[in-house]
């Protein structure tokens, strides 16, 4: 995790709450209890290539996969409702597919829970990401434009994958109940202190001396995952074919950051020291066999970047700075660098208002790619960035004062796009957006219902779809449809509102009766069950947890958090899986009509 400096700009008041008091942030403190300093050995499995350790079922009894999921996903339900969560396709596609690329070339990376993973982006000014439970990993804005290169960015999701796959929330909790004994044990030995006649001073002395006692074992703990975290970092990058001293430069990056603000003596901080974390992974490359061949940059990449530079900051200033930003890229010698800063010109002048001067700057960037004449280049599948200049072009061609020509070109672009990248997610998207948009509203709608079918856990996919049943005049479907979008997002009150307005609308047959009714027991239930286990659990657990950057602050422990859980298993594969199900009444495909 890195430390973090004082100038933070916070995500809406119940999201930051919710973060700091169970997620393991980047820059904050894992307030983790031990009883010991250190985690608990961890146990390596005979068939793991890499040697991943994996903890067993020590952590199952405070904490259980499926709760663990649950938390992360009632946190990632506010996360997503805030402004700050950056909900742009082509950085969440490619955030997933690079951290998936991550997660599936190592063995163990899932850990002993099997989970599955979600990567995201904020909108943050701080180098900075945090993972939450149940595999939902967050990458700052900021982190996106610093990082210099793919393994950069790679160690910094590698080590919070490694927060993950090693369950340091469930350990916390596991660890935390004895903690919780520390002060109060401090304070009845403090009153037989002063009873016998100690003295006021000794007494407070005792209890002091146990609250602090308990305060140390928690940083302990929170710098032994830190290192714990690193080292499993190292160990998956480097099977995904990274450069491991991409680690090294990123964290001599974060000194230099630093060292602006200072870093706290090290028996104060939750985290290692930078230095010492850096002689640690040299270390470890030192020792490590040489690898074969190093993953080389991808064109997407920078392309990311350049979105994550024009969203950040999307004020008269920060707009600005992103425009001097790709001017002084586009000066560079590094063709990717200079085909990224025109690409961001495009999406920058895009976001202005200017049409012309972003197709302009898109086609210069889409021919700053094409094979120049007397240059020897290799080739290299997959990274010409084409998928990410369609996308955009596609944008242009649909944004407000485009003639209606545009918007028809726009519809075959995007068609041919999908047919040449079938697993871009953010491409069948923008099809279906173009055909609603085109007004081909049955074709729309058939695609949608055939996407739905494969792709099970998208909300943007009802949303489309009830968009389409809308513009059709099909209201119960159209309300049906929204339904499925808020249960998925864990608004089951509003999808339970959602169906009792489609089942008043005039259009509403026999047939879409039943099966609403059905669906609506079934949420219903779903409800009841929830209710019935906060009810039994209290208040939830208590989390301890900070968000001071490990700079030595006093730690506030004993936050607490509501989870609620259903009766079902792990939620589904949240790295856009592919579903094939067969339908029956109550499925959340009841609605779709042949």
């Amino acid at each position: 995790m890195l430390p973090l400096s004082p100038r933070r700009r916070l995500l809406s008041a119940r999201v930051r709450r919710l973060l700091t008091a169970a997620c393991l942030s980047t820059a904050g403190v894992l307030a983790i209890a031990s009883a010991s300093a250190a985690p608990s050995t961890p146990v390596l499995r005979a068939n793991d290539a890499i040697g991943l350790p994996t903890l067993g079922d020590a952590a199952r009894a405070d904490l259980s996969p499926v709760l663990e999921r649950r938390l992360g996903e009632e946190i990632m339900n506010d996360i997503r409702r805030d402004r700050d969560y950056l909900d742009d396709d082509p950085i969440l596609e490619f955030l997933n597919n690079f951290g998936m690329n991550l997660v599936l070339t190592a063995p163990g990376t899932r850990g002993e829970t099997n989970a599955d993973f979600f990567f995201f982006a904020v909108r943050d000014p701080m180098i900075n990401a945090f993972a939450l439970p149940g595999g939902f990993i967050a990458v700052h804005s900021q982190l996106l434009i610093v990082a210099q290169n793919e393994s950069e960015l790679a160690s910094v999701l590698s080590h919070e994958i490694g927060h993950v796959s090693q369950r340091h929330i469930a350990r916390m909790l596991g660890q935390q109940k004895q903690d919780a004994l520390l002060p109060l044990a401090a304070l009845i030995l403090a009153a037989l202190v002063g009873k016998a006649g100690g003295g006021a001073d000794a007494a407070m002395g005792v209890m002091m001396g146990g609250q602090g006692l308990a305060i140390q074992r928690q940083l302990n703990f929170s710098r032994d995952a830190e290192r714990e975290a690193d080292r499993v970092g190292f160990q998956t990058m480097r099977a995904a074919g990274y450069d491991t001293s991409g680690m090294v430069a990123f964290f001599k990056r974060l000194q230099g950051t630093t060292r602006l603000y200072g870093e706290a003596p090290a028996w104060l901080s939750s985290h290692p020291l930078t230095g010492e974390r850096i002689a640690d992974i040299q270390s470890r490359i030192r020792e490590a066999p040489k690898p074969g061949r190093i993953r080389p940059d991808s064109i997407d990449f920078h392309l990311v970047r350049a979105r994550a530079r024009v969203l950040q900051d999307e004020s008269q200033s920060g707009r600005d700075e992103a425009r001097t930003a790709f001017e002084a890229q586009m000066a560079e010698q590094n063709t990717q660098h200079q085909t990224a800063g025109m690409y961001g010109m495009a999406f920058l002048s895009l976001k202005q208002g200017d049409l012309k001067a972003a197709q302009t700057w898109l086609d210069k960037a889409k021919g700053s790619m094409q094979p120049r004449p007397g240059v020897l280049s290799a080739e290299r599948p997959g990274s010409d960035g084409s998928a990410m200049f369609t996308g955009l072009d596609i944008e242009i061609k649909m944004a407000p004062g485009q003639p209606p020509a545009m918007l028809a070109e726009a519809v075959r672009e995007a068609e041919q796009a999908h047919q040449k990248f079938p697993l871009s997610r953010a491409l069948a998207r923008q099809y279906a957006e173009t055909m609603i948009a085109a007004g081909k509203l049955d074709q729309a709608a058939q695609f949608l219902r055939d996407q739905v079918r494969e792709y099970r856990e998208e909300p943007k996919l009802y949303n489309q779809l009830a968009k389409t049943y809308a513009a059709q005049g099909k209201i119960a479907l159209q309300h049906m449809a929204l339904a499925e979008s808020y249960v998925l997002t864990g608004a089951t009150p509003a999808a339970v509102d959602q169906l009792n307005m489609a089942r008043k609308a005039k259009d509403v047959s026999f047939y879409d009766q039943a099966v609403i009714d059905a669906r609506e027991r079934e949420l219903q239930a779903k409800q009841k069950e929830e209710k019935q286990e906060k009810k039994d659990r209290g208040e939830g657990f208590a989390i301890g947890a900070s968000v001071n950057g490990g700079k030595g602050e006093k730690l506030e422990a004993g936050s607490r958090l509501k989870i609620e859980s259903s009766s079902g298993g792990m939620p589904g594969d949240m790295g856009f899986p592919t579903r094939k199900e067969p339908m029956r009444l109550g499925d959340p495909l009841w609605f779709q009509k042949q």
